[in-house]
């Protein structure tokens, strides 16, 4: 192999690249280095405020879950307390109404008793007068035969003084 082929850098070449490094490190550490470091570190800072914000969504979520269960809850209860409330007016409506309709059977009843009893002492009345008057027609057919003749009229009389000096 030949020498020339490799040739090894010198000191100079590894002195100047060194020198160069050195001051491209310091021009990036002047000017690069921060503003690098300040977007890294306002990354990290958004980064940490969205995680912050997510976690405060999912308390807020959690919160919201809470509410929305006791919500529900209370508008069981609420809807439960109506029904009840309901059932409890429509058995008193009905005992209510079964009671105001035996009020009125009975007040119906007592009418009917009372109008049958008037008519019954209306017929009683009104037979006792037929009876009195069919009474009176009777006598005086029994009067008028009996008196029908002078005889007749003159034992009569007598009867009824014997009667009356007897009594």
């Amino acid at each position: 192999m030949d020498s020339t082929q490799f040739v090894t850098p010198g000191f100079g070449l590894v002195f100047w690249t060194a020198i160069t490094f050195i001051f491209l490190l310091l021009i990036l550490k002047k000017f690069a280095w921060k503003p690098i470091l300040g977007a890294v570190s306002d990354r990290e800072e958004s980064i940490k405020s969205a995680l912050a914000a997510a976690e405060e969504a999912k308390k807020e979520m959690q919160n919201l879950q809470s509410d929305n269960e006791r919500i529900l809850k209370e508008a069981r209860a609420e809807r439960d307390a109506m029904l009840k409330e309901a059932r409890e007016i429509k058995e008193s409506i009905v005992s209510e109404a079964k009671q105001q309709a035996k009020i009125e059977a009975d007040k119906m009843v007592r009418t009917a008793q009372a109008t049958i009893e008037s008519e019954k002492k209306a017929a009683v009345a009104d037979i006792k007068a037929q009876v009195a008057t069919l009474s009176v027609d009777i006598a005086e057919k029994v009067i008028k035969e009996q008196l029908s003749g002078k005889d007749k009229q003159l034992k009569l009389v007598e009867d009824m003084l014997g009667d009356i000096k007897l009594n």
